[in-house]
């Protein structure tokens, strides 16, 4: 019989998109955008160690470009090959242009890094190389949670702080495995999702090629927005991140906790014209970046440089990478870091309807992800309450600075305190939102800790090596007599009734709280306000405090869990001070000591609110009574005559000792109606309708 002839070897086609590196059959498809490129390489790499490539593919600007696309098949190629892009093109910087043709550069769409920046002899920069990656996980049928948003109660948390500590007892310390291995503690504390500072690619700490980097801990310094952090992966298999971070994500999951990711389309780690060549500056600087008319950059980040948000080729990028992360990782929602610079055009001036802003809202993948906007930028933009439409929530920064000055004792906040604590309607209604849309937060990873807030009344930053000129000045902080730790009893005891009031207050307010990790145990930072440089235990949790401070971690988690049990507390709509049917109680009623209607014209410290089930068909909905004093000498409080019709019994007094400052049996003692209540100084009590 004659032989079989060999088959015709399989045809391939050159795919211009999508971007990046996608695997195919029998190899790879490299793509990227570059106008002004007048040659395009890919360099293969055998090892991360390597400084030179293995092999250099050469793009025909005949066959393998279309357009501004530049995109070649490599057959053979596999997950984990490795590789560079390099970019032949012109280096005139007042026109924007930097090429660097000997220019190493980041795939703007990579997804996973392994490596570090290589130490350079001879000027060329060779930073941590990309990844192909092959998508493809067990999920398990995991799906995204869905939790509403005013259901919602977050944690912002850092993947690696979490568990880098010693005390933390984990077996991979410092990982997205490691936050596996703290699950039970999350759930235990009530949490319904973790929100996770930077997790795409920054630089480790490392020289970038250009000088000596100072830690980076926060990591809001990126340089590749598809990849996870290879910092927090365990072992160094090369895209070993990807599934490891997959892994923690579905875990998280099946606990009932959303995963939120916090996101820095603002700038990159390329820096400004001084900064290295990496990646967009050799790719197309003058489409990624705001430039100005010589050729410099616009700086509304703060950081040295400003990506170039509602220019056409970024907005893409940035829509692309989060239905990447929401299709590939399973995320649940976005915080847009400086989210303001998205409202900003191609030549940096704020603008109504921003094309990005209005794009991420709109778009269809993000239909059930939370998405919630830093609505400032560093260049003076401030906007919240005004920063987009219905699909935008708001880090709420009045939140957070009237309920420090209310508690710290200033004169004439008792009103603003009431606005924050009933949803922030001046913010938020006018533009037709809901109180869920005011993330409220007393404290975050920018700032103080909780225990810091009241125990330093001066930012201490000087082992951020800047002489302590770095970090915000007004901090409406206070330390009630010492600066810092003391001995003293009355001052620790008066900074816990303080840490308890403002958890309460933030646990009791409509709206999203959001509560900063390790403050329920107060973790303290040693007044260092800005501790973006500090990977030591400066940052890191310790986990001794769980144990040490056993009574706020119990007084957080019992307010957590009412929280979650009580409607009255997350309405959807905002409360109007009328009650549905006669006879019946408001949805909210305002008062003064003596049970009178108050005078919001006063210069006082103490606020009654009373919150009525009207509207609301939860069968757990109960009234609840809230009594607030934030004066230096005790106050009694009489019970509303609205109210005294009811049964109250005690839920919570940050005042007395524990366990008597959080009934967790809701069997508290009753309080008898027509006799007045004292409230110690600096105090808060909150009732619960029978």
């Amino acid at each position: 019989m004659p032989s079989t002839p060999p088959a015709p070897p399989a045809l391939q086609f050159n795919y211009p998109l999508p971007y990046g590196a996608i695997l195919r059959d029998q190899g790879v498809q490299f793509a990227v955008y570059s106008r002004s490129a007048t040659a395009m390489r890919v360099l293969l790499y055998n090892k991360v160690s390597d400084r030179e490539p293995s092999r250099v593919i050469k793009l025909d600007p005949a066959t393998d470009r279309w357009g501004d696309i530049w995109s070649v098949f490599v057959p053979e190629l596999k997950a984990g090959t490795l590789y560079h892009f390099q970019a032949d093109g012109p280096y005139e910087p007042s026109k924007g242009l930097r090429f660097n043709g000997n220019a190493r550069l980041i795939d703007p769409y990579a997804r996973a890094l392994a490596g570090s920046f290589q130490r350079s002899t001879d000027g060329i920069v060779r930073p941590a190389k990309c990844v192909v990656v092959d998508d493809q996980f067990d999920w398990q049928g995991d799906r995204h949670l869905r939790r509403p948003l005013a259901e919602s109660i977050i944690y912002e948390m850092h993947v690696r702080g979490i568990t880098r500590s010693s005390t933390s007892n984990v077996d991979h310390p410092g990982t997205y495995l490691g936050v596996i291995e703290k699950i039970p503690y999350l759930k235990s504390l009530g949490v319904t999702a973790v929100e996770l500072m930077p997790v795409h690619e920054f630089p480790l700490a490392e020289s970038d090629g250009s000088k000596a980097r100072r830690s980076n801990y926060w990591g809001y310094d990126p340089m590749a927005f598809f990849a996870p952090h290879r910092g927090y992966q365990s072992g160094n298999q090369p895209g070993g991140q990807v599934d490891q971070f997959k892994t923690m994500v579905r875990e998280l999951h099946a606990a009932g906790i959303e995963v939120i990711l916090d996101v820095v389309f603002n700038h990159t780690s390329e820096g400004n014209e001084h900064g290295p060549t990496f990646s967009f500056k050799g790719l197309q600087n003058n489409v990624y970046y705001m430039t100005t008319k010589d050729g410099g950059y616009k700086n509304y980040s703060g950081c040295g440089n400003t990506v170039n948000g509602n220019h056409p080729i970024v907005r893409e990028m940035i829509f692309h990478c989060l239905r990447h992360w929401v299709y590939n990782y399973h995320i649940d929602g976005f915080r847009f870091d400086l989210a303001s610079i998205l409202s900003r055009n191609r030549n940096g001036e704020l603008v109504p309807n921003p094309p990005m802003v209005e794009l991420i809202a709109e778009d269809p993948m993000l239909a059930d992800t939370k998405i919630i906007a830093e609505a400032w930028d560093a260049a003076g933009a401030f906007q919240v309450g005004t920063f987009a439409n219905l699909r935008w929530a708001e880090w709420n920064g009045h939140y957070r600075d009237d309920v420090r000055r209310y508690w710290r004792g200033d004169f004439g906040v008792t009103g603003a305190m009431a606005t924050r604590l009933a949803g922030s309607s001046d913010l938020y209604q006018p533009s037709g939102r809901s109180p869920y849309h005011s993330i409220n937060f007393v404290t975050s990873h920018d700032g103080y800790s909780l225990n810091d807030l009241v125990s330093y009344e001066r930012k201490h930053n000087l082992d951020n090596g800047e002489d302590n000129r770095d970090g915000d000045n007004n901090n409406f902080s206070a330390n009630y007599g010492i600066e810092g730790p003391t001995r003293r009893s009355a001052i620790i005891t008066l900074r816990q009734r303080q840490a308890k009031n403002m958890i309460a207050s933030l646990l009791l307010s409509q709206g999203v709280p959001m509560i900063l990790s390790g403050d329920e145990v107060l973790r303290t930072q040693r007044g260092n306000n800005n501790a973006y440089c500090q990977d030591n235990a400066t940052s890191w949790f310790d986990w001794r405090l769980v144990e040490r401070n056993d009574e706020m971690l119990r007084f957080a988690r019992e307010v957590i869990a009412f929280r979650r049990q009580q409607p009255v507390l997350r309405r959807q709509k905002f409360l109007t001070g009328t009650a549905s049917r006669p006879g019946e109680l408001p949805d909210v009623s305002w008062y003064g000591v003596e049970g009178e209607s108050i005078d919001w014209e006063g210069t006082f410290h103490s606020l009654t609110c009373l919150l009525g089930t009207c509207w609301l068909t939860d069968p757990a909905a109960r009234p609840v009574l809230i009594m607030m004093h934030s004066g230096g000498d005790s106050q009694t409080f009489s019970i509303p005559e609205p109210a005294r019709k009811l049964r109250w019994r005690l839920l919570i007094d940050t005042a007395a000792p524990a366990p008597k400052d959080v009934y967790s049996k809701h069997n508290g003692p009753f309080a008898v109606s027509t006799k007045p209540i004292l409230l110690e100084h600096h105090s808060l009590r909150c009732y619960v309708a029978e």
